[in-house]
């Protein structure tokens, strides 16, 4: 994937630190000065508060975005994107800015006005334009909500204070995830393709039970580190005291939350070891899994959930759910209800009065990612929508952005691309014939996905009221728990997609072995129908190469043409990847993030290679498109050197530090200068692009080439 995938429910509404706009493909994702103190003045953020009904132009390749007083031999991504960094402060509502986060507002304000007619104009709608203006109308409707208060919680928080026994939990917990879908209490449960066969849908327990973003929050020693484990306890201390907990108890409360969390933060993968699949991937049966965990009664929490008969299930991390079993033996049932009342008002915080949703952005926008201002109701409003009856939305939005036209041309470059990575593959030296072959068998049964689903998704048994917003979201909340849910026991759908069609990302699936594209991710600056070749082939050419080479990258390369997971390799040319890999990790180790924290390497290794992949990739197809054309100098640019700039310049980002170190831990993906940098020192075409000498910094001698 390009940029981070998609975000929990309620943290997305709340805008804080877990909850911001899925980054790019290529990171604002996640989005150049670094500085935070830029937030203060924004014209982005100025003019981000009217709605739009047609969305805004800007060209795929700017020079005024530019910096033509560094030498692109010195510094590629500062010549490319100076100016945009100079003309482009973070919001004061934002965790960094980006191209992409830029686009994604455009289309949150096309969506406004989307949503804000349906809502006021009700004469005429469809069935799912109610569904969405009504959803809409009753969000923006801060006044009803601030009257209810915690009155949406009660019934919730009732059902866990009447728990008696842990020998009830189970099904508690199975009626708190089909309401929070699947949100990780304790654990995760939810739906998903079996890695061994990919054809079959089959239950995922996985990890979870953390309030942090990440286990190494609790684990690492580093001085700010602690700091934050300690305006954790007070976050967690002032959400239990407005529920109405004396301040003594809720300190106490907190304490035990924060022993529990570590005890399960512990024992959870990192997330180099998540990249492993290997490691995520334990099939059992149900006498299994109730081995694993012998104290919790999973026969009751799967007929709760409505999976009374299931034969197969993927434990994705054993030891969590051993260690979570000790928990639930030695932890008082007291210090349970304190856990669960916490997630539940964690959860559910951005959609209860201003109290909640501040406190909640005080800790995780502010405290972790440096973010001085709440987004405005309209964003949070119009992001839950499309989180929720997406493909609702996403039918309006497609209906007026995205044309026939504008969906062939994207196929056409698709394919081109496709087409220059066979002929990679075909001559490639580190690769023998039996993995050639089986590279192109994958690459060839490689489904193309472009704007939005062929098939759009049924809401109709959803119930919305223009004036039940909290009912609103927990009915939308449990259709999509039990729609994911009911595929288990059943073939696979491929047709489904994963994101949006709103959406600014695209992703590469390796169980699907399908490369998706929605929509709007196919706008300008990003896809510009306007420009010319060069910098679309650079920067949308690019994207595609990117999802294509996850393909077959360091997970992607484990699973075979159908989506399973299988050594489709000779241990020969194993050995040979993992050599050409380790090129790009140590090049990418020593990289600095912010202050002291370098690029974990290891973490990032995936995104890097499809990174440099695409490039070579887009490159070879740009290549191939424009072999019989004369090509013309534009803007003081040749036309190699506007392929390498349209490339950069979707990169382009300011970032606060705050937000770069949670990055650090959490990102699989590298800050925007590396992304662009790290590319092109690997790339001659470069180097002979812009005349650079030997020794500079962007002439590397020692290049990495994978695919």
């Amino acid at each position: 994937m390009r940029i981070l995938f998609i975000k929990v429910l309620f943290v997305a509404f709340a805008g804080a630190a877990l909850g911001e706009s899925a980054q790019p493909k290529k990171m604002p994702p996640s989005a150049g000065s670094r500085s935070s103190d830029q937030a203060a003045a924004s014209p982005a953020a100025a003019v981000a508060e009217s709605p739009i009904t047609s969305m805004p132009y800007t060209p795929s390749l700017d020079t005024e975005f530019m910096d033509r007083s560094m030498d692109p031999c010195v510094d590629f991504y500062q010549y490319s994107c100076g100016g945009w960094m100079q003309k482009n402060p973070i919001p004061p509502d934002q965790p960094g800015w980006a191209v992409y986060s830029k686009l994604a507002q455009d289309n949150e304000r096309f969506l406004w006005g989307i949503l804000d007619d349906l809502s006021r104009n009700t004469s005429d709608r469809t069935a799912n334009q109610q569904k969405i203006g009504d959803y809409f109308g009753a969000c923006m409707d801060e006044a009803a909500v601030e009257r209810l208060g915690t009155d949406p919680l009660k019934p919730h928080l009732d059902q866990i204070n009447a728990l008696t026994s842990k020998k009830q939990l189970p099904a508690l917990l199975a009626q708190i995830h089909l309401r929070t879908e699947g949100s990780g209490m304790f654990f995760g449960f939810d739906s998903n393709q079996d890695y061994g066969n990919s054809t079959q849908v089959i239950g995922f327990a996985s990890a979870g039970g953390l309030g942090l973003p990440d286990r190494d929050y609790y684990t690492k020693s580093d001085p700010k580190s602690v700091e934050l484990r300690q305006k954790y306890l007070l976050h967690v201390q002032r959400m239990l005291e407005l529920l109405g907990d004396q301040p003594a108890a809720a300190k106490r409360e907190a304490a035990g939350i924060m022993a529990l969390e570590t005890a399960l933060a512990k024992v959870s993968l990192t997330r180099v070891e998540r990249r492993e699949p290997h490691n995520l991937y334990h099939k059992v049966d149900l006498t299994q899994l109730q081995a694993l965990s012998p104290d919790f009664d999973w026969s009751v929490y799967l007929k709760e959930i409505g999976l009374s008969q299931q034969a197969a299930f993927n434990v994705t991390e054993p030891a969590f759910y051993k260690e979570l079993d000790n928990q639930l033996q030695t932890v008082s049932l007291d210090d349970i209800k304190s856990y669960l009342r916490w997630h539940t008002v964690h959860s559910a915080a951005p959609l209860l009065s201003s109290g909640f949703v501040n406190e909640d952005f005080d800790f995780f926008g502010k405290t972790l990612r440096g973010v001085p201002q709440l987004r405005p109701r309209w964003k949070r409003c119009v992001g839950l929508v499309d989180r929720q009856l997406g493909e609702a939305l996403g039918q309006e939005f497609v209906s007026r952005t995205f044309s026939p036209e504008m969906k062939q041309k994207t196929l056409t470059m698709t394919n081109q691309i496709e087409q220059a990575m066979a002929a990679d593959i075909g001559q490639l030296t580190w690769m023998g014939p039996e993995t050639k072959k089986n590279a192109l068998t994958k690459l060839h049964a490689v489904v193309n996905k472009i704007g939005y689903p062929d098939k759009w998704r049924d809401y109709g048994s959803v119930v919305i009221s223009r004036d039940d917003f909290a009912g609103n979201v927990e009915r939308a909340t449990m259709f999509e728990s039990k729609r994911r849910l009911n595929k288990i026991g059943k073939p696979v759908d491929r047709g489904e997609w994963s994101m949006t069609p709103t959406t600014v990302n695209a992703y590469y699936s390796s169980r699907m072995n399908d490369i998706n594209f929605p929509a709007g991710v196919l706008q300008p600056p990003l896809y510009d129908p306007k420009m010319d070749d060069a910098p679309n082939y650079g920067n949308t050419g690019g994207t595609i190469g990117h999802e294509l080479t996850h393909g077959f990258d360091d997970q992607g390369r484990k699973f075979d043409a159908q989506g399973n997971l299988k050594d489709w390799w000779t241990p020969q040319d194993n050995q040979n990847f993992e050599a050409r890999a380790q090129c790009v990790v140590d090049q990418y180790a020593q990289y600095v993030v912010v202050d002291e924290i370098k690029i974990n390497s290891k973490l990032t290794e995936g995104e890097d290679i499809a990174d440099l992949g695409g490039l070579i990739l887009a490159w070879m197809a740009w290549k191939d498109q424009t072999k019989n054309m004369h090509l013309e100098n534009r803007d003081d640019l040749t036309p190699e050197q506007r392929f390498f700039v349209g490339n950069a310049q979707w990169a382009c980002e300011n970032d606060r530090p705050e937000n770069l170190r949670m990055h650090a831990i959490t990102d699989p993906h590298s800050p925007g200068k590396y992304r662009v940098n790290g590319l092109v020192v690997n790339m001659p075409e470069f180097e002979k692009a812009f005349a650079c000498k030997a020794g500079q910094p962007m002439a590397k001698e020692n290049r990495c080439r994978i695919w």
